[in-house]
């Protein structure tokens, strides 16, 4: 059974940082994909940022230049450096990552970011 689990999440002020992690419970290599989104309270979720097998990114256009996304394979986790955060930014953020082979999505249950103004 495959588990995310994410940490990091919490209250902070305009300008402040955090960083998220996302702990798998298996091998990170079994994914070829494995990213973050996030949900804010009335929207759909969205694609905050995602990190391919072999290190290429992709970031949504509200975060490039705050956010990088990294991935430890040795620790089958990764990570989500927020800088520079805006109030916009809150939201329920969730890791996910997609098997190689299986195509198969896999969600952890989210930790809440919130910024103050």
């Amino acid at each position: 059974q495959v588990q995310l689990v994410e940490s990091g999440g919490g209250l902070v002020e305009a300008g402040g940082s955090l960083r998220l992690s996302c702990a798998a419970s298996v091998s990170s290599f079994r994914f070829k994909v494995m990213g973050w989104y996030r949900q804010a309270p009335g929207s759909q979720r969205e694609l905050v940022a995602a990190v391919i097998s072999g290190g290429i990114t992709n970031y949504a256009d509200s975060v490039k230049g705050r956010f990088a996304i990294s991935r430890d394979s040795a620790k089958n986790t990764v990570y989500l450096q927020m800088n520079s955060l805006k109030p916009e930014d809150t939201a329920v953020y969730y890791c996910n990552a997609q098997n190689t082979i299986t195509d198969i999505n896999y969600w952890g249950k989210g930790t809440l970011v919130t910024v103050s103004s």
